[in-house]
């Protein structure tokens, strides 16, 4: 679509009166910052220990911020359909740390932070969460509990309770402080459905991808191993500290070992090493959709793309352009080597409507860290 028709049609989009419901255009799909903006300021849905702070509402989503303990804890766990995260903590609960002047949390260690934010949906919102890119970018895992809860980094329609982040540091060690923003929550209004057929036509009215897409239950995406020069990263074992709130305080050679492409175009993936490695299609997401990339299927590879990842409305996307920026991926071999070969299909992403186009969408002027981006660390790196 050329630039002046998708700016009119944004336009046109923004001028139309909201639903009743007061959720947008449309009354089902994925909560746009303005409507969250909205709901927040009216002590609707999410409600918070302390005042929200500024830049904590994304173009599609909420980020999430650590309470002032953390509890070191033996294992992960769910509390299951009757019981609360607080009933199952003694049986696992090890020591508690004050986060409030920063704390260094341990590779390899598990810890429960009650988070300053807690929900009070009504029937029909539903919540999804996920770490924020630069989080798993550092390989940390996080994942969203709630009380009751029989899966991780779901909040069921109707749930009013706290919310907790588990949190367990794989490759580096990390400081945190209460306030820090691990991951990120999307509220969904309803249960909308996108299908196969749906997304067909989205890429023919918006390219997502800079080539022909593959779609199958979503949009597939592949390696890109061929460079030329760097095509990837590999993490060092026994480093110093990344501060989670420091950006662009470290150098990368500290922390990485580059992966320089090869004439055979593969690499082989180490045994529980930890890589950052780019797609090889540029991606787009039009303003008035967002997407999730999801777990790889693990019975086509012994290798785990990282599932951190909800990609923003506008990311990678300017009217009338192709798409601009490649999907960084976190990627873990599991127990035995396993050879990547250049175009093999590592993930896919699923797509949902936003019941109305966000005021401004990734990139635009919010302080977007991965617009555009190539094969890129994440943003407590310097540029090598």
């Amino acid at each position: 679509m050329p630039a002046a028709a998708y700016n009119r049609a944004m336009t046109e989009l923004r001028d139309i009166a909201p639903a009743e419901d007061g959720y947008g255009r449309f009354s089902t799909g994925i909560l746009p910052s303005h409507v969250l903006a909205r709901l927040l300021s009216g002590g609707r849905e999410v409600l918070a220990d302390e005042p929200f702070v500024d830049g904590q509402i994304q173009p599609a989503s909420i980020d999430l911020r650590l309470g002032a303990i953390a509890y070191r804890v033996r294992a992960s766990f769910l509390p299951g359909p009757n019981a609360r995260v607080a009933d199952k903590l003694p049986s696992v609960f090890m020591h508690e740390i004050d986060l409030r002047q920063g704390a260094v949390l341990e590779t390899g260690c598990v810890y429960i932070v009650p988070l300053l934010e807690r929900a009070d949906f009504s029937a029909r919102i539903a919540g999804a969460a996920n770490p924020k890119s630069s989080t798993g970018r550092i390989d940390v895992f996080t994942r969203l509990i709630t009380d009751n809860a029989e899966t991780f980094d779901r909040i069921v329609p109707g749930y009013r309770g706290p919310l907790y982040a588990e949190i367990s540091p794989q490759t580096f060690p990390v400081l945190v402080r209460k306030g820090s923003r691990l991951n990120q929550l999307r509220l969904r209004h309803g249960s909308p459905q996108f299908s196969d057929t749906q997304l067909r036509r989205l890429h023919g009215e918006h390219p997502l991808v800079d080539g022909e897409p593959d779609i199958d239950n979503g949009l597939g995406f592949s390696i890109d191993l061929k460079g030329p020069g760097r095509i990837g990263w590999r993490a060092k074992r026994h480093t110093g500290l990344i501060d989670v709130d420091r950006p662009a305080s470290l150098g990368p050679h500290e922390f990485w070992d580059s992966i320089e492409a090869n004439d055979a175009g593969h690499l082989v993936l180490d045994p529980d090493e930890f890589y950052i490695l780019a797609s090889r299609e540029q991606v787009a997401i039009p303003p008035d959709h967002a997407a999730e990339m999801v777990p790889f299927n693990p019975l086509v590879g012994e290798f785990r793309v990282h599932y951190a990842g909800f990609f923003d409305p506008g990311f990678g996307f300017e009217p009338g352009k192709p798409p601009s920026a490649r999907a960084v991926l976190e990627v873990r071999s599991r127990e035995v080597p396993f050879i990547l070969e250049h175009g093999q299909i590592v993930g896919r992403l699923v797509f949902e409507r936003l019941t109305d186009p966000p005021p401004q969408t990734y990139g635009q002027g919010i302080g977007s860290n991965y617009q555009r981006q190539a094969l890129k660390l994440s943003k407590h790196f310097r540029l090598p």
